[in-house]
């Protein structure tokens, strides 16, 4: 199979790994002897709560989700609710505050469930008491660029929300949560998924503000005070409230990187899975990336061509020119800077999601000629790379990756293919 078709075939795999209505109904509970709630929020949201309803045998009393615009899924009885990513808006806020209304009153045998995504975190923007819409929506913009990882930037988000770190289970309290999860984030953890709407946190607001220090974030005075007195503490481990909380990861980037294996292996080119957890700077991963492929190719270690090493995860960029960002193709860039042409190497980055930065554009691909490509259209890569613009550089070779709205997000998907 032509490289490029296999690469692309091995995305569609990982992706389809993680589609809800493959992997929502092997997750759910038995009806409750009360009464059902659906809640949720993120990219996925609106699908997994139409592959709910199809799944669900007992009634649903109530139901409202929050997903991005553009990924809206109809639904017969969970209502489905449409606001901005990454930046929030006014329609994230206040579908939030109708959501911690929805819950409040409940009895022990009524259930609620969580249908909870990547994207989350922008599309639940309800601020603490005293906390603007514009000061959250500047504070984004901030962290987006500053070059923090997504830990640290649920961090400081869980601290200065009214719903996120663990206080929407507290408000469904004394019913049980079970929260079904589409994981976005390197290590799974329940904590930085859409910034545990549902889940108890350790970290603590001294830990935001040094976060907010380190990378020179800009705060008003009342904002910092929040951070400083401990006003925006999150919900902590071993708080009763939450003692009902079941958390299910009913996707991941491991099994989606696992699907697209599969198939590598199904051409005769040996998958290897190298991390579903791989953080930094996207352009020094990329380095790093371009090295291990350019060892293999020429050395056959540690691995023997052809084959395909796959990785998942998060990266980072710092936004320093006037580019566009996105980390996928920022990272692809840094590759092909480093790889220079090399024979044999081909590779495709993509965000599961569909969107790379605040890009409709998934990501790209990259094959050993993009760089002279480049230069005959008078694209100096290196330029590109310095000014964020990977997403103009492979527009311009015709080599950008468009799915449109995947309907899910299990993170970034990164595939060298070394023949």
């Amino acid at each position: 199979m032509e490289p490029r078709a296999l690469l692309q075939q091995m995305f569609e795999a990982a992706v389809a790994s993680a589609r809800p209505q493959e992997c929502i109904p092997k997750h759910l509970p038995a009806p409750p002897a009360g009464k059902t709630v659906v809640i949720g929020a993120g990219k996925a949201s609106a699908a997994m709560a139409r592959a709910f309803e199809e799944a669900w045998q007992g009634e649903i009393a109530a139901g409202l989700v929050v997903t991005r615009y553009g990924y809206e899924v109809p639904c017969r009885r969970i209502e489905i609710v449409s606001a901005a990513h990454p930046v929030p808006d006014l329609a994230g806020c206040a579908a939030a505050a109708r959501m911690l209304e929805l819950v409040r009153g409940l009895k022990p045998e009524d259930l609620v469930i969580c249908l909870i995504s990547g994207g989350g975190s922008a599309l639940l923007p309800l601020p603490l008491p005293g906390v603007t819409l514009a000061q959250k929506q500047e504070l984004s913009r901030q962290l987006l660029n500053c070059g923090a990882s997504i830990s640290e930037i649920n961090c400081v988000r869980r601290h200065l929300s009214a719903i996120k770190g663990g206080r929407l289970a507290a408000a469904c309290h004394p019913a049980r949560v079970i929260t079904l999860a589409i994981s976005d984030v390197p290590g799974d953890s329940p904590a930085d998924i859409a910034s545990g709407p549902t889940v108890a946190d350790a970290t603590t607001c001294a830990d935001a503000l040094a976060i907010v220090r380190r990378y020179g974030i800009s705060l008003p005075g009342h904002l910092q005070e929040i951070l400083l007195s401990g006003a925006g503490e999150s919900v902590k481990p071993g708080d009763p409230r939450l003692q009902e909380e079941d958390y299910r990861l009913v996707a991941t980037p491991q099994r989606a990187l696992e699907a697209a294996a599969q198939v590598a292996a199904g051409h005769g080119v040996a998958a290897q899975i190298l991390s579903d957890r791989i953080e930094g700077e996207a352009r020094d991963v990329g380095k790093v990336m371009a090295g291990v492929a350019l060892q293999v190719a020429r050395r056959s270690q540690p691995f023997a061509p052809p084959c395909v090493l796959l990785s998942g995860g998060e990266t980072t960029v710092t936004v320093r020119g006037s580019g566009r960002g996105g980390r996928n193709v920022e990272f692809l860039l840094s590759v092909g800077i480093a790889l220079n042409g090399a024979d044999g190497i081909h590779a495709l980055a993509a965000d599961t999601d569909g969107v790379d930065g605040r890009e409709e554009i998934a990501g790209a691909y990259l094959s050993p000629d993009s760089l002279q490509r480049g230069w005959q259209l008078g694209i100096n890569p290196k330029l590109s790379l310095d000014d964020n613009d990977g997403h103009g550089f492979f527009q311009a070779l015709g080599d950008s990756l468009v799915t449109g709205p995947t309907f899910t997000n299990v993170n970034d998907f990164r595939a060298v293919l070394i023949i």
